[in-house]
């Protein structure tokens, strides 16, 4: 048996705004006891953290490990061995940083959950949701206009709108079997395109997808399951109908106003900001390769990015920490936090890395905190995150350890 026993910590636990000076005993890749100063246990190696911050391992609740290039319609065309490529890469760079578990919201897939269990690849613990579901010409359609979907001859997947990162699906019993079968594959939980989006080629940015009875009928799959639904919506109307038709958490919400966020805060729904991935859009999207008519939609959503996640606050929506980063700006990671930091206070974005995105995922006492029977995802920080958030923007230079499931990823005390 592995133990281990961090010493002279200041312990943030994943919520409280205060730090307790704790020891925190881990055996076998889960956390058993958080005492005050003084614990031993016989065997027990100790670390000794030096009056250093202790925290959960952070969370990042809206990642594509797969998403090598800025550009979806190049992308989609890549060879899977390029993609498969990039994505150890993508999340050994997120481990590095701090977050021990990501979400990825399309694409990612069992294949990748299993290399990373059986050890193949190095990065943190990953939730999927498989394929994202989208409507014909919604956000996961990459044709461009010129496509002559009708014309097709051809039976393959990507001459009707398909791809690895989502299926076109239209009408109930369609959106049903797609629901069903990404559940199958392992799928934690089902990822829909409930409006426009800034990347996809030909869809009107502020407009609603789907039908309420298509939305209504993947929520009824996913709930029955025991899953969720998580829905892309910019616009208010789509945020507002969305949440009242049933889906638990909404990414990005950038375009959401104060009477849509006090709706959602009353039905307790999560909405997942990706400010990182707007802002690195806007400084070199073009240079990168993102197609100008997506450069055009972006701006449109740039200026109310950070106003939305104000409104957000005030209205006590629970908020989790998401950064939606693409190609080779996966490396601005860590710029959600001093991009939060000009509207939130530090807290309320600790929270959203740890508590409130393992309560989203459904992995509240497991994850994203600190306490006995939790698994041992932990930080060990030079600087106390709850006065200056800047240390976790370091991209992990200001981690003295990193541990995953027991095991030391880094250590340098």
């Amino acid at each position: 048996m592995t133990k281990f026993i961090f010493s002279n910590a200041r312990v943030f636990d994943g919520w409280d705004g205060t730090l307790a000076d704790r020891d925190v005993l881990v055996e076998d890749g889960v956390i058993r006891a958080v005492e005050p100063r003084g614990l031993a246990v016989e065997g027990a190696e100790i670390v000794d953290c030096a009056g250093r911050v202790l925290m959960p391992g952070m969370i990042d609740a809206h990642t594509h490990i797969y998403a090598a290039s800025l550009d979806l319609a190049k992308l989609v065309a890549a060879p899977v061995t390029y993609t498969a490529h990039y994505a150890p890469h993508f999340m050994r760079h997120a481990l590095d940083c701090g977050f021990t578990t990501i979400r990825d919201v399309a694409a990612g897939d069992i294949g990748a959950a299993r290399a990373l269990r059986e050890g193949l690849i190095t990065g943190p613990r990953l939730f999927y949701g498989g394929r994202a579901l989208s409507q014909t010409g919604g956000h996961g359609d990459v044709r461009s206009a010129e496509h002559d979907g009708w014309s097709e001859c051809c039976a393959c997947p990507s001459a009707h709108g398909n791809n690895m990162f989502a299926i076109i699906v239209d009408g109930v019993d369609a959106a049903r079997k797609a629901t069903r079968e990404e559940l199958r594959r392992g799928a934690s939980h089902i990822k829909i395109m409930g409006s426009g989006g800034v990347a996809s080629p030909t869809d009107p940015l502020e407009r609603c997808q789907f039908s309420d009875e298509e939305i209504a009928a993947i929520v009824d799959e996913a709930t029955r399951w025991g899953s969720y639904v998580a829905a892309h919506c910019h616009p208010t109307e789509a945020v507002r109908r969305c949440v009242a038709l049933g889906v638990r958490s909404i990414e990005h919400g950038t375009l959401i106003d104060q009477p849509t966020a006090d709706f959602v805060a009353g039905r307790e729904a999560f909405i997942v900001p990706t400010l990182a991935t707007i802002f690195a859009l806007k400084e070199d999207g073009l240079k990168l390769g993102l197609p100008p008519v997506s450069y055009e939609k972006l701006l449109r959503v740039a200026d109310r990015a950070l106003e939305g996640i104000g409104i957000m606050s005030r209205a006590g929506v629970r908020m989790g920490f998401g950064t939606d980063l693409l190609g080779g700006q996966h490396v601005r990671q860590c710029t959600e936090f001093t991009l939060r930091a000009q509207v939130l206070k530090p807290l309320e974005i600790l929270r959203s890395a740890c508590s409130i995105n393992a309560e989203l995922m459904g992995q509240e006492d497991r994850l994203g905190c600190i306490k006995p029977g939790a698994e041992a995802d932990l930080l060990v920080v030079d600087g106390n995150p709850l006065e200056d958030i800047s240390v976790l923007a370091a991209d992990g230079r200001k981690l003295s350890a990193v541990m995953l499931r027991g095991r030391f990823h880094k250590r340098t005390l």
